[in-house]
């Protein structure tokens, strides 16, 4: 039977974070508050929702089921190559791209490669967040099944719901406020509770004792070429597929200043590569203590409810939760950002500001519902995690990149970058199904864009980089290298 005193704390929970969401409406004025949040982030708030995006169900619960079943091998991808996207993000592409005074990630293709390549970079995007907003819908629902003993399908639903409407009402404002109480909540809940949980549990000396010395390799053993490919692809498909995302670009673009940008992704990935690795720790150890789950994803919630008293109890499943409802109302609200901001200016240039505020908010509810059929079809959370960011990987990286640091990319060759990389990755995957096909389609990306620039440099000369106000920006202090100068 379900305990009350759990279920009152997470209900208050909840109801907290409508609560900041429909606060948060009152500052909306306009599209630019909604999906950046009017460019006013602190250092504070932007590291805060950075790294509460981060810290999602594909780490707090995917990755403990990964690294039950498979040690530290099965979660190279995340959290280890997502830390390594806030690291390369912060050096190589968040300063330039925060002092262009963008939207989106689209906004930056269509000024730097024209209309099409935004509107390409824009059909890129959306099937990438609708992925990875279905995976935590699964998550939230394992934990409500565990607390409650209801079907997972309703606890996707309930999931949904709460996440709809705070970001519906508040946009990036609401998503920023919450995030700043969820990575409070969840960096709280885990450094205190894992040590009492490792404690109750016979610790952690103990625990290794009996864990298989294989389980903490780090790297392939095999020595094969495969198995290496696999393990590159493990790295890069959020390393380096994600520095196009717009859930990263969205809050580097909502900091009050290019500095406060680059600094928030470097204090984000210190923060995830250590607060991250207790999740792997705790489903590492309970593949000792429990053996044999019939379904791993419950392996955090399993533990708690064992060992932990009520109030502790209370506290780590709200860090839990912490955890999914940052990720999801980011992942949400990207794509949606995308569809009310570059989807609508592609097809109408003179849209006014209000036009975009309703249909980001239109667009925020219909992704919803789709993030959720999609949720109710699918059961493993760390694989549609980090499978929804191949398509990323595969389209989006090189162009993105070549914008950034090479001058002499063109319309032309973003264009076959693009589409090269999205055929190439499809044509892989059938060809070769064991091999990382997102991985490999990256060089073939990479030569249609050089090859396509040259040859058609006299036809469509590169466009210079621009800011929002139409005038031209060098390439110069491109790295965010400076940490404790003042802003």
């Amino acid at each position: 039977m379900a305990n009350p005193l759990v279920l009152a704390g997470l209900g208050f929970y909840l109801v907290l974070m409508l609560g900041i969401g429909l606060y948060a409406s009152r500052r909306i004025k306009g599209s630019a508050d909604f999906i950046v949040a009017g460019k006013r982030l602190s250092l504070l708030l932007c590291t805060a929702t950075l790294a509460a995006t981060w810290f999602g169900g594909g780490i707090c619960i995917g990755a403990a089921s990964a690294a039950y079943k498979g040690g530290l091998l099965a979660v190279v991808a995340d959290p280890f190559g997502a830390a390594l996207c806030l690291f390369l993000a912060g050096l190589f592409y968040v300063r330039l791209m925060r002092r262009m005074g963008l939207m989106t990630i689209a906004s930056f293709f269509t000024s730097r490669f024209g209309p099409k390549a935004g509107l390409l970079a824009s059909l890129c995007t959306i099937p990438a967040y609708v992925g990875w907003v279905g995976s935590l819908l699964v998550a939230f629902g394992r934990i409500l099944q565990t607390l409650t003993g209801i079907e997972p399908a309703t606890g996707i639903c309930i999931a949904t719901a709460i996440v709809l409407v705070y970001t519906w009402a508040g946009g990036m404002w609401a998503v920023t406020l919450t995030d700043v109480v969820q990575v409070v909540v969840l960096i709280l809940g885990l450094f205190i509770l894992t040590p009492i949980l490792i404690s109750d549990m016979g610790g952690w000396a103990a625990i290794v004792a009996q864990i298989p010395s294989s389980r903490f390799d780090f790297y392939p053993q095999e020595g094969t070429s495969a198995s290496w490919l696999s393990y590159a692809r493990d790295w890069l498909v959020i390393g380096l597929g994600n520095l196009a995302g717009q859930d990263l670009i969205q809050r580097s673009l909502s900091s009050r200043d290019e500095k406060i940008a680059y600094r928030s992704a470097y204090l984000a990935g210190l923060l995830y590569i250590t607060v991250g690795l207790l999740p792997i720790f705790l489903g590492m150890a309970g593949a000792v203590v429990l053996p044999g789950l019939a379904d791993p994803d419950l392996i955090m919630m399993s533990l708690a409810m064992k060992y932990l008293p009520d109030l502790a109890l209370v506290l780590f499943m709200g860090a839990l939760l912490s955890a999914l409802l940052s990720s999801a109302d980011s992942a949400l609200l990207a794509p949606a950002s995308v569809l009310g901001w570059d989807l609508l200016h592609y097809f109408k240039p003179d849209a006014s500001e209000q036009l975009s505020l309703r249909t980001t908010r239109l667009s925020v509810l219909l992704l919803g519902i789709f993030s959720l059929a999609i949720a109710l079809q699918t059961s493993s959370v760390y694989e549609l995690m980090v499978n929804s960011w191949s398509v990323l990987l595969a389209s989006l990286f090189v162009p993105l990149t070549a914008g950034l640091w090479w001058r002499h990319s063109n319309d032309l060759g973003a264009l076959a970058s693009i589409l090269v990389g999205l055929c190439s990755w499809q044509i892989l995957s059938f060809a070769a199904p064991d091999m990382p096909s997102d991985l490999l389609a990256v060089p073939f990306a990479a030569i249609a864009l050089v090859l396509v620039s040259y040859l058609s440099k006299n036809q469509s000369p590169p466009r210079p980089l621009l800011d929002a106000a139409g005038h031209q920006l060098d390439y110069t202090d491109r790295l965010g290298t400076q940490l404790f100068a003042k802003s």
